[in-house]
């Protein structure tokens, strides 16, 4: 996958179910916030949801951000993996309980799939805790494969408990 290097609106999802998980997605914020190519612009509120693939036995506190990338979507997997490393993820099996998972849900409007980087995810339609928070902070994003408005499909009217906002020690909390 060869593409062009400019600044194109993401979304990244955010979850976590082990240790202080609320302490983990500030850090993981604020990590974002700082990091070099990422400008973050909203942050959603967090929502707790069983976890999904059958493995992990702890509930899930899942948020999702939106900001500005300039660089490649491997450059941005390959920066969310680095956080998650720094931030105390450890290899596992899929779907187990983790400190700290980060995605590349949406990159603009790329498409692509080279390995373990698939945009938009794979998975992102069909999952409550992924579109309830992305519908708060990106209404109007669209599946570039089909048009679909994410904000339309049932996944993102799922009832999911909102425990507050994620938010970065070092950002305002939106009203």
């Amino acid at each position: 996958m060869s593409l062009d290097v400019h600044e194109r609106r993401v979304a990244i999802a955010l979850g976590a179910s082990l240790g202080d998980t609320a302490r983990t997605l500030r850090l993981a914020l604020a990590a974002l916030a700082a990091m070099p190519g990422f400008t973050l612009s909203r942050a959603s509120r967090v929502v707790v949801s069983p976890p999904a693939g059958g493995v992990a036995g702890s509930t899930f506190r899942n948020a999702v951000v939106t900001g500005l990338w300039t660089g490649t979507p491997r450059d941005l997997l390959t920066r969310l993996r680095a956080l998650e490393t720094r931030l105390g993820r450890r290899p596992t099996r899929r779907w187990a309980d983790r400190v700290l998972d980060l995605d590349v849900l949406l990159v603009g409007d790329v498409v692509c799939e080279d390995g373990d980087l698939v945009v938009p995810h794979p998975r992102m339609r069909e999952r409550p805790f992924v579109l309830v928070p992305l519908r708060q902070v990106w209404p109007e994003a669209r599946d570039p494969r089909d048009a679909a408005r994410f904000a339309d499909l049932p996944a993102a009217r799922a009832t999911l408990p909102v425990i507050g906002w994620a938010t970065p020690a070092t950002h305002p909390s939106p009203t």
